[in-house]
């Protein structure tokens, strides 16, 4: 696909666009056109951010779901006159909002950083002279040089005599140079690889095809992994329960059932359900997983991006900056008239010799040593012709194209067989030839001729340069049941060569672009769920097949590096760049890697499993505690008329069972498939039979602590019934919170079996540390009873030594019962699932 071709196509013409006069001084504009145009509003000012601003990290990490709901329970509680439940609510909302601003920030600065390093040079001619400024200081109708190396940072149109190849890769995808000369378009985001030329800039700022190619996409857009979204849904569910409670106790008190102490601490209560600590949990993980990667060479953007890359199904891959290091590589020199020695000597002379290098001369270099000898004649690599040459003393040395070359050889059919072989396979075959000759002719076209009667000295074999790892990582995510997409601007030959380099199944069919536009769209959802490997595709097909991937169903990531990879990077549920790719790509991407290290991906892909393994485990012990609680709420309401739990009650349990205990689940995770995929289908197998056990543990608890302490307790004289009913209910509340804590942190080593005694709900661990933590916060508890004034902060009476070593009986009982359901999947009978 040419340049020119798909600007035509996408955009209508720009106003800021600049015609040309048949001749065009050299000089450049003066001083005073530059101020003029610069008024005019013709400057290249529309530069492409870096990365997100500090404004736009604050209002994405500020204005979310989660937030919103948790700013309500601190507006409610503040209604309520619960100052310092608000206060914990709020510092839990700014710390794990704080985690993100921190991570995010840091980031942005790395990014940043390497937008700076990157930063491309301009030279510009003004009033007659050469002078370097910043990119935006460009006007429209500057004269810039271009000479191998720079960026072009503007459209322009070359002028003059000079001659240069372009490499447009980061726009069109294709890895082939494009020879451009007087009166050819040049592009912004293109680089100059070979030669030297002037040229006039003809569309400067927000007008250039790199920057709308760019803005074609939203710079920067959150998404929402599956986790995520389950753990969203179980907030709304709980926020829904929790609004229902407080309108049914909200009426209680209206009614008269409640007075307004009894009714703000049952509110109170009840916005402790919905889960702060559990946003928390998830913020620290997200957090510590990026600081891992960090030392991966990675950079993460989004700090959600790591988990999404464990749901990664089907990921995409250009091949051009990605797979490829936008290197060529020798790979063979089959001599022919002389040993291999002898040619590479020759070839290492030659490359070290050429006034203007390109990427086969440049991997000639690398492979075989050479000098730089003194010339009587050269012809400069043209794709227009195909081939170059050296004069020595001795003779002509050419090397060039076998369409070309073999012309004036002749070849036998085992060479001949030889060529076609290694063609065949995508690779690059030049052939390398001698002649006596020590000067070029031309023909009445002023294009040079290949000497006469050349002789054949090696066959030579070149291959894309892999990046370090690529099979290996490759192969990696193959194991871990990734299907891989190849999406290549590039020729169908070539990216069917490196598929085959890269590991990939040769027999591979390969689908072109030109294929896919004439496909109606089921064929076009079939061809790419079908295939693997796609080439000479545009940046819209490209886009189209990631959509198609995800209208199917798909958990689709995308790695590019290119202008021309923006559109199909914003389509994908996660986006990856390389550092040396387009500021564009970094800015959008999710996770951005440094050093273009290909080889990260593994790491992140296994952190990420490790972050989805803790939160899965968080979000069962929170989800236990939750409904728990709603359970008994409605349990004891109903059978006794009282409300079971205070707010303190609330914080006790929360902190001990869920609160702390998570921090280790999130740091302390591993890699690997869940047992269960998905929190739902989690939450059925674990929490299900834990809540309902443990909540009608809860309730004959509290009833068999109310019935005895009434009968210990007789009804004393003129006191009403209810105030009588309050007084008994300090020692049945404690009770509850103690049966309530010793199942809590019974809960963990069956969520974390140390052993195999321990495994039910969930597989052997393996790791004491859970079980150990769970020993801790029940001797924290023992400390809270044994210490009066923590004791009464907690709103607790200290029961009989009988009592706890009741309690404890009940709560292994309680443990055996459930470790029974798991093992013999009970709850999966009465189902009719499987839950494994």
């Amino acid at each position: 696909m040419k340049v020119g071709q798909f600007k035509k196509k996408e955009f209508p013409a720009e106003s800021h666009s600049l015609r040309l006069p048949s001749t065009t001084p050299q000089t450049g504009l003066t001083t005073g056109e530059v101020t003029a145009r610069r008024a005019a509003g013709q400057s290249n000012q529309a530069q492409l951010q870096s990365s997100r601003t500090y404004a736009q990290i604050l209002w994405d990490n500020v204005l979310s779901l989660i937030n919103g709901v948790f700013f309500f329970i601190a507006l409610v509680l503040v209604a309520l006159n619960r100052w310092e439940d608000a206060v914990t609510v709020t510092l839990i909302i700014t710390g794990g909002s704080a985690v993100n601003l921190f991570q995010e920030v840091r980031a942005k600065h790395k990014l940043d950083e390497i937008a700076l390093l990157t930063r491309p040079a301009v030279t510009v001619i003004r009033d007659g002279r050469q002078q370097q400024i910043p990119p935006e200081e460009i006007v429209l109708g500057d004269l810039l040089l271009m000479k191998p190396g720079d960026q072009l940072v503007v459209d322009g149109q070359i002028l003059g005599d000079g001659r240069v190849d372009v490499d447009e890769s980061l726009l069109t995808g294709e890895g082939d140079r494009i020879s451009k000369r007087a009166g050819d378009e040049v592009h912004s985001g293109s680089y100059c690889m070979r030669g030297s030329a002037t040229y006039v800039a003809t569309k400067v700022g927000a007008d250039t095809l790199a920057y709308r190619l760019a803005t074609g996409a939203r710079a920067f857009r959150r998404i929402y992994t599956p986790l995520q979204r389950e753990i969203n849904l179980i907030i709304q569910v709980l926020l829904l329960v929790a609004i229902f409670l407080w309108t049914l106790f909200g009426i209680s008190y209206l009614i008269g059932v409640l007075d307004l102490e009894g009714a703000v601490q049952i509110a109170a209560v009840v916005a402790g359900l919905v889960p702060a600590g559990l946003y928390l949990a998830i913020t620290l993980a997200y957090a510590l997983g990026a600081v891992r990667l960090s030392q991966q060479n990675a950079v993460i953007q989004q700090s959600n991006a790591i988990e999404s890359l464990s749901h990664v199904e089907v990921l995409c891959l250009d091949k051009t900056g990605t797979l490829t290091t936008n290197k060529i590589k020798l790979d063979q020199v089959i001599p022919i008239a002389m040993t291999e020695a002898e040619v590479r000597a020759i070839l290492g002379n030659f490359a070290a010799t050429v006034s203007a290098s390109n990427r086969t001369n440049d991997a000639i270099r690398r492979a075989c040593a050479g000098t730089v000898r003194p010339i009587q004649a050269e012809v400069p690599f043209s794709s227009s012709y195909k081939w170059s040459g050296i004069a020595f003393e001795e003779g002509s040395y050419i090397l060039g194209a076998p369409e070309i070359v073999v012309g004036e050889i002749g070849l036998d059919d085992e060479f001949s067989q030889l060529i076609q072989t290694h063609s065949s396979q995508g690779l690059r075959v030049l052939l390398f030839a001698y002649a006596a000759n020590h000067t070029f002719d031309s023909d009445p076209a002023d294009q040079p001729c290949l000497p006469a009667n050349p002789k054949l000295l090696a066959v030579l074999t070149f291959s894309d340069e892999l990046r370090p790892k690529v099979r290996q990582t490759l192969a990696d995510f193959a194991r871990a049941g990734v299907s891989l997409k190849i999406i290549s601007g590039d020729s169908p030959h070539t990216v069917a060569a490196l598929a085959t380099q890269v590991g990939l199944d040769p027999g591979i069919e390969v689908v072109s672009g030109s294929v896919l536009a004439e496909l109606d769209e089921s064929q076009f959802e079939a061809t790419a769920k079908a295939s693997t490997v796609f080439g000479r595709v545009t940046p819209e097909q490209k886009s189209k097949l990631v959509q198609s991937l995800r209208r199917q169903g798909d958990y689709v990531a995308m790695i590019g590096d290119g202008v021309n990879d923006v559109l199909s990077l914003k389509e994908a549920n996660l986006s990856i760049s390389m550092e040396s790719g387009s500021q564009v790509t970094r800015n959008i991407a999710g996770i951005v890697l440094l050093k273009d290290s290909f080889e990260a991906l593994p790491q992140a892909f296994l952190e990420g499993q490790r972050i989805r393994n803790g939160v899965q485990d968080v979000v069962n012990l929170f989800t236990v505690r939750i409904f728990t609680f709603v359970l008994l709420i409605f349990a004891v309401e109903l059978v006794t008329g009282t409300f079971p739990l205070l707010i303190r009650h609330n914080v006790v349990i929360t902190t001990l069972v869920v609160g702390i205990p998570t921090i280790g689940a999130a740091l302390w995770a591993k890699s690997g498939k869940p047992v269960q995929s998905g929190l739902i289908r989690s939450a059925l197998h674990f929490a299900v039979p834990s809540t309902l056990t443990l909540a009608m543990v809860g309730l004959v608890v509290y009833l068999g602590y109310l019935i005895a302490t009434s009968i210990i307790m007789p009804v004393p004289e003129n006191v009403i019934a209810s105030d009588f009913i309050d007084s008994l209910l300090p020692v049945p509340r404690s009770a509850l919170v103690t049966i309530l804590v010793y199942c809590g942190l019974l809960l963990i080593p069956f969520l974390k079996p140390p052993t195999r005694f321990w495994v039910g709900g969930q597989p052997l661990s393996g790791d004491w540390r859970y079980t150990l933590t769970a020993v801790a916060m029940l001797i924290l508890y023992f400390i809270i009873l044994a210490v009066p004034p923590l004791r009464e902060l907690a709103e607790l009476v200290l029961l009989g030594p009988l009592d706890y070593f009741l309690l404890a009986l009940i709560a292994l009982a309680w443990g055996l019962a459930l470790r029974t359901i798991w093992r013999r999947r009970l709850l999966d009978r009465f189902l009719g699932v499987d839950l494994k």
